[in-house]
């Protein structure tokens, strides 16, 4: 069941809320909100959205915070509209005309067009965006119209699938890609990529890892979800209780007494599912706590 309101104790509640992000609202509107609501300063957000965009938005509340670091790395999937024949000075449809083109598109080129686009691609941040550039961020600097040069970054694209609508300019997407990905740029590069220009329109976040649609609320009436939830679709490991009386107090352990092999990171639970630590590799056959989450 989640929880509202104010806590004793510490003062807070630990866990994450999955927000149904509105229109018109910042990330950081959303979290001032949620600090009213929830009735604790100790609430963050796991990845930036845009303001005129919509859908879930992952809020760390409490000790959770500590969690946002390997939350921000999740992937996220949206849909949106593409339209094409216009650029603007955001990429999407809050910006100022920049460019027009008179753009006659067949679907099956459209299609075709987002296959370079798709996969490991190099990818350079908008002006709008949150990227910080020589201590400064870019969006601050496009307020000011200073535009700079950005170095293009190495983003994923799993799933970038068009389809047209009735409106012969006016695709819609279903965009899969890592975290630091801009959607609004893969729409302005379609554009290009066929000769013309394009922005971006009706951003709506549907998943952010493991979280889905069906898992956020309107903000209104945001519940905060179990510690142990944060790391839903981490390689979770479970300890007894001898284990777990080493990680409670941040010790370096064997590997193999965690149970764990590869690159993690790995949630330690105890038997009763509490979340503990997450954990790391720390040279040949030993893991680290990244994070202890308890005393």
């Amino acid at each position: 069941m989640g929880r509202r309101g104010r806590d004793s104790g510490e003062g807070t509640v630990h866990g994450v809320a999955i927000v149904d992000k509105d229109a018109a609202w910042t990330s950081h509107d959303v979290v001032a909100k949620a600090r009213g609501i929830l009735g604790t300063r100790k609430v963050g957000h796991s990845g930036t959205l845009d303001p005129d965009a919509t859908g879930v938005l992952v809020l760390g509340v409490g000790r959770a915070t500590k969690l946002l670091r390997f939350l921000q790395l999740l992937p996220k999937s949206y849909e949106c509209e593409i339209v094409f024949g216009t650029e603007t000075t955001t990429l999407d449809a809050a910006g100022e005309v920049t460019a027009t083109y008179d753009m006659v598109l067949d679907p099956a080129e459209v299609s075709a067009a987002t296959g370079p686009l798709t996969g490991n691609i190099e990818q350079v941040p908008p002006m709008v965006s949150a990227v910080k550039i020589d201590g400064q961020r870019l969006h601050d600097l496009a307020r000011k119209g200073i535009e700079v040069e950005r170095p293009a970054r190495p983003v994923t694209v799993y799933r970038y699938d068009v389809e047209p609508t009735d409106d012969p300019l006016v695709y819609r997407a279903i965009v899969e890609c890592s975290s630091g990905t801009y959607v609004r740029v893969l729409a302005a590069d379609l554009g290009r990529a066929l000769g013309g220009g394009a922005h971006l329109r009706n951003l709506r976040r549907t998943s952010v890892g493991a979280f889905t649609l069906d898992d956020a609320t309107p903000l209104a009436s945001v519940e905060v979800l179990p510690m142990a939830d944060a790391v839903r679709g981490f390689p979770v490991v479970r300890v007894d209780e001898p284990v777990e009386a080493q990680v409670r107090v941040g010790a370096v352990l064997d590997a193999e007494t965690l149970g764990v092999a590869g690159h993690g990171p790995w949630p330690v639970l105890s038997s009763g599912g509490e979340l503990l630590a997450m954990y790391e590799p720390h040279g040949a056959g030993r893991v680290k706590p990244i994070v202890v989450l308890v005393g």
